[in-house]
């Protein structure tokens, strides 16, 4: 088979790819794997979400997280869904919550009522300015963070970024920003997707230079729509390589292949990232399981018959 440059395999990549396929089905389901879920905005998201959660359960993630929009703007929602998958599956739920745009108050009766619930762990995040760039009683994640920890003792992941946050001066400024929320209480961080396993890595080099010990859960999102990651990315300026614009050349009105190739690039991904150590991986599911369940089953995260 060729690669994806058109050229054909040498010798020494063809058993390079054997290895980390042997590698692969060595792990037995020995990674770590959460799964990310937004709120549906309409009764046939809400079906397909719910439909994911009940397929993706039986493969028993560390935790399930449920985002939260800009200013808040998902509040509710991320709210009704974090409590029916608390009532209604056996799987952690874990909150993201962001605090531009609230006052104190309401922080305090927000986390107040989630660990009444039960919940445990948090994301916590600043979150992206609404329309009225209203910012309320916090400024950054830290602030956030330091309330949470005076109120109970959560559990606390929050964001790291690979490739640098848009908002950043730079990428020292950045990494100092993580470990700030790591010094604040912070226990994991998710990382932004990306497509570069260097970079990643790299970036995990970094970290530990800077002695920001703890977990870092490389971001994955299989690509099904292209044209939408383009808008992700141009979002989050997450570098896109030229390869891939050249594999899902045509493919705009053939969701189908899309999915085979999204699910080739993700799986390939993985391999490189747990040939280099890493055991805990965090899937953006965009509210589909098909890929994703492939993606672990490949990893050994598996739901097996049982035997009569």
């Amino acid at each position: 088979m060729a690669s994806l440059n058109n050229k054909a395999p040498t010798y020494e990549e063809a058993r390079i790819a054997e290895f980390l396929n042997e590698q692969i089905a060595d792990l037995d389901g020995k990674v770590n794997v959460s799964f990310e879920f937004f709120p549906p905005k309409s009764p046939e998201m809400q079906k397909t979400l719910w439909k994911s959660i009940k397929k993706l359960e039986p493969l028993n993630p560390e935790f399930v997280s449920v985002t939260y929009g800009a200013a808040a703007s998902t509040r509710s929602r991320t709210h009704d869904v974090i409590t029916k998958i608390i009532r209604e599956t056996g799987l952690t739920a874990v909150p993201h919550l962001t605090c531009i745009g609230s006052s104190e108050s309401e922080i305090e009766a927000i986390a107040e009522d989630y660990w009444e619930k039960g919940v445990r762990h948090i994301v916590a995040l600043r979150g992206d300015l609404g329309d009225d760039s209203k910012t309320g009683d916090f400024q950054y994640a830290t602030d956030l963070i330091h309330k949470l920890k005076s109120l109970h003792d959560f559990e606390i992941s929050v964001a790291a970024y690979p490739e640098v946050h848009p908002e950043a001066e730079s990428a020292e400024s950045d990494l100092q920003n993580l470990k700030r929320k790591v010094d604040a209480g912070a226990s994991r961080a998710i990382s932004q997707f990306f497509f570069s396993a260097e970079k990643y890595l790299r970036f995990r080099d970094r970290c530990d230079e800077e002695g920001i010990g703890i977990d870092l859960n490389p971001g994955i999102l299989p690509v099904t729509n292209f044209p939408q990651l383009l808008k992700f990315a141009k979002f989050t300026q997450v570098d896109i390589p030229e390869w891939m614009f050249k594999v899902y050349e045509g493919l705009q009105d053939d969701p189908e292949t899309s999915r085979l190739i999204a699910s080739h690039i993700a799986i390939e991904q993985v391999k490189l990232l747990v040939k280099e150590g890493v055991e805990d991986f965090h899937f953006y599911t965009l509210n589909r399981a098909d890929l994703t369940y492939a993606i672990c089953h490949s990893l050994g995260k598996r739901c097996l018959p049982s035997v009569a």
